[in-house]
């Protein structure tokens, strides 16, 4: 573990980390297929090649404009990337503007902005007063290749919260750029692995010239948007190939008509550059095509659930029998699907009863949470927050007043819950924490450590790396809460002077139960760091 070092071999230290993690990029990228974006996708580093370091903010780093002020501008400093908004200044993604970065709403597809793009799919789909939440049955999106994520984060007003997803490709930070606005956002590509979501988790997927081959390997990249779509879900698709006008796009049209086709899905509407297509609702379709038809349906042995590590395949995600004879997930609209039990906890063992105790349970301890941390925060200090072991998403469920969005993340070992959580009209990710978490330094404002650390030693991981990781996501005054074994606690305490963090209140729960309410300090490198409240 770290100690407390000169600021000047931090600042040597953190170059030093940058130049290896770009080495060993670019050794890995050697023995990957490229062709495949397995380069993009999550690859953990040798041991021999751990830093346990901590990363300082960048010269003149601020506190981040608050939400929703946000989600139109940030400090040019927090994100020291301006090539990006030179490079798409045609397309109204993003404007340098004296110490900000503005963000007018536009996107590669859509000039006259987010806004306008949002109601025109919702007109589109004949939703009632073109709102995209068609009456709450809309509430969880999927934005592929999502730029800076302005889709994302104009969908926010109208009661729908998008994952938007992109990599950390060759355009480099964007979702740095989408998790600074105050945006939900993940770090992820569709290479070869699914992407850490269960099945029939989003109403809506949506891909904006995202410049994704879609024919590739037998559709299989299709057919991971169908593994996640829910029984009607739409894919929103906005390409010069929905309107073809070359002989090349009209040959990619007529390969993506033909597959979708015999995946069973149908033309919900097109328009422009745009059509939006949508999946059956049943098993219906897929049981009465001919022998031998391609895709196949997936083995009965297969579980669409399983995301951690797994391949993607080439092959049609089946209902449930409880969806199939639901004709749908038969899920609440929101917002009462937050605390309405969802069909599918029964395929986790857990009653009705259960479910509503764990809301009890939490509402009680966000409550105690908050009465601690309320000197020390303003309505709007927190906006990016992350529930590390989410179970059924109740933390995230007793924050519903608080204008928050929370990453609900699984732990790849325990039990299949995230299903449930999505069904809240929640969103979030598996995840290993003997690993990183697949997201750039300084974009969450709080994280919530829930017997994450107990879990990891169990694993024989190690606590000072996650330690080292968590400081990497928080922001400057941002708040941890660990909620674990007093040992835990006791053992954490010791790394709060090395890590610049200060306790703000400890209190027990019961016997063996501590939290310990932490916040981390804007710590200064030998060039100043402006900071501006």
């Amino acid at each position: 573990m770290m100690v407390n070092l000169p600021p000047q071999l931090l600042e040597e230290r953190a170059v030093l980390y940058q130049r290896a993690f770009q080495n060993l990029i670019y050794q890995t990228r050697l023995k990957l297929d490229l062709s495949l974006m397995e380069h993009y996708e999550r690859h953990c580093p040798t041991p021999d090649r751990r830093y346990n370091c901590l990363i300082p903010p960048p010269p003149g780093y601020k506190v981040p404009i608050k939400w929703p002020k946000s989600r139109d501008q940030v400090w040019k400093a927090n994100i020291p990337h301006t090539h990006l908004a030179t490079e798409k200044s045609d397309q109204n993604w993003m404007v340098v503007k004296g110490e900000t970065i503005v963000f007018p709403g536009g996107g590669t597809h859509f000039h006259y902005g987010a806004g306008k793009y949002i109601a025109s799919i919702a007109n589109m789909l004949n939703f009632p007063n073109n709102d995209i939440n068609n009456g709450g049955r809309v509430r969880s999106v999927l934005d592929v290749g999502c730029g800076v994520a302005s889709f994302g984060g104009y969908l926010i007003s109208s009661n729908v919260i998008a994952m938007s997803l992109a990599p950390n490709d060759v355009h480099q930070n964007q979702i740095q750029f989408a998790l600074e606005r105050g945006i939900p956002a993940y770090l992820g590509v569709l290479g070869t692995q699914r992407l850490p979501y269960p099945s029939r988790s989003f109403e809506l997927a949506h891909c904006s010239r995202c410049r994704i081959d879609w024919l590739q390997r037998d559709g299989i990249l299709l057919l991971e948007l169908d593994r996640l779509l829910r029984p009607g879900g739409y894919f929103a698709y906005s390409s010069p190939e929905a309107y073809a006008q070359d002989e090349e796009d009209r040959r990619i049209w007529r390969e993506m008509s033909t597959l979708v086709e015999r995946m069973c899905w149908k033309i919900a509407s097109k328009k422009d550059q745009t059509v939006i297509w949508v999946k059956p609702l049943t098993n219906s379709c897929y049981l009465k095509r001919l022998p031998g038809t391609k895709p196949p349906l997936c083995r009965s042995d297969d579980d669409p659930d399983a995301v951690w590590g797994v391949k993607m395949k080439v092959c049609i995600s089946r209902y449930s029998d409880q969806m199939h004879k639901a004709k749908g997930s038969d899920l609440a609209p929101w917002p009462a699907r937050l605390t309405t039990p969802p069909p599918r906890l029964a395929e986790i063992h857990y009653s009705t009863e259960m479910f509503e105790k764990d809301m009890e349970v939490w509402k009680q301890r966000v409550r105690n949470y908050w009465s601690k941390l309320a000197s020390k925060i303003k309505p709007d200090t927190i906006r990016n927050v992350m529930d590390m072991k989410a179970n059924l998403g109740s933390f995230a469920a007793a924050l519903k007043d608080k204008d928050v969005w929370v990453m609900n993340v699984v732990p790849e070992n325990e039990q299949k819950t995230l299903k449930i959580i999505y069904d809240r009209g929640l969103i979030g990710t598996v995840h290993n924490w003997c690993e990183a978490f697949s997201t750039y330094p300084r974009t969450y404002d709080l994280l919530h450590a829930w017997t994450v650390f107990s879990d990891i030693i169990k694993k024989e991981c190690s606590p000072e790396d996650l330690l080292i990781e968590m400081d990497r996501i928080l922001r400057p005054k941002g708040f941890i809460i660990v909620h674990d074994k007093r040992s835990v606690v006791e053992y954490i305490k010791k790394y709060l002077p090395a890590l610049h963090w200060e306790a703000v209140t400890i209190y027990d729960v019961d016997d063996d139960d501590t939290v310990i309410i932490i916040q981390k300090k804007m710590w200064l490198t030998s060039q100043s760091i402006k900071v501006s409240e």
